[in-house]
C-alpha cells in the first residue's frame, strides 16, 4: 500500500520565507523517497495564515518507519535540523492511496471530511478526482480525505523547488 506522510508547517515568527524554502528544498533533495513541498496561502484545516504542505511517499508501514529514521540519519541530519530550527508550528497525518497515481497531487488538492451517516465506500466512489488519499493515522487537525488531480494548480498552492 502506498502511504503518504503529509506534514503542514509554518516558519517561526521573524523567519524569512525565502530562506525557509531554501532549507526546505535542501532537505527534500537529500531524501531517498519521492517527496514534494507546496507553499499554501491558507492551510487546509482552518488555521489562519499561509504555510507549507510536504508530501513524503513510501510503500507500506515498515517504510514509514524507515523514512522517520532516514530523515535524521547522518546524511540528512544537518538539512533536517536547519529547516526544523526555523519552523514554528507543525501538524501531520498519514494517508493511504485509494486510487490514482502514487504521487503527491501536483495540481489541485481538496481536503474533505466524510459526512456522518455515509459509508466510506460510497463517499469515496462519488469523489470525482483522478487521485484520492484516505487518512490512515491522525497526527493533528487534518481532514480525512485528499481528492487531488489535474495538472492545473489550485489558487493559493505553489510547488517549492530549488
Amino acid at each position: 500500500m502506498t502511504l503518504a506522510y503529509v506534514f503542514w508547517h509554518r516558519p517561526a515568527a521573524g523567519v524569512e520565507p525565502s530562506e525557509y524554502e531554501v532549507r526546505l528544498c535542501a532537505f527534500h533533495e537529500r531524501l531517498p523517497y519521492p517527496s514534494a513541498a507546496f507553499r499554501l496561502d491558507r492551510l487546509p484545516f482552518g488555521e489562519a495564515g499561509c504555510g507549507y504542505e510536504d508530501w513524503y511517499l513510501v510503500e507500506g508501514w515498515a517504510a514509514l518507519g524507515e523514512l522517520s529514521a532516514r530523515a535524521v540519519d547522518a546524511r540528512r541530519r544537518l538539512p533536517h535540523d536547519e529547516v526544523a530550527a526555523m519552523a514554528g508550528e507543525g501538524w501531520g497525518g498519514v494517508y493511504g492511496l485509494v486510487r490514482g497515481d502514487p504521487a503527491p497531487p501536483a495540481g489541485s488538492a481538496r481536503w474533505l471530511d466524510k459526512p456522518r451517516g455515509i459509508a466510506y465506500e460510497s463517499f469515496l466512489a462519488e469523489l470525482h478526482a483522478p487521485c484520492v488519499w484516505l487518512r490512515q493515522l491522525v497526527l493533528g487537525p487534518a481532514s480525512e480525505v485528499c481528492a487531488g488531480g489535474g495538472d492545473e494548480l489550485a489558487a493559493g498552492r505553489a510547488p517549492i523547488t530549488p
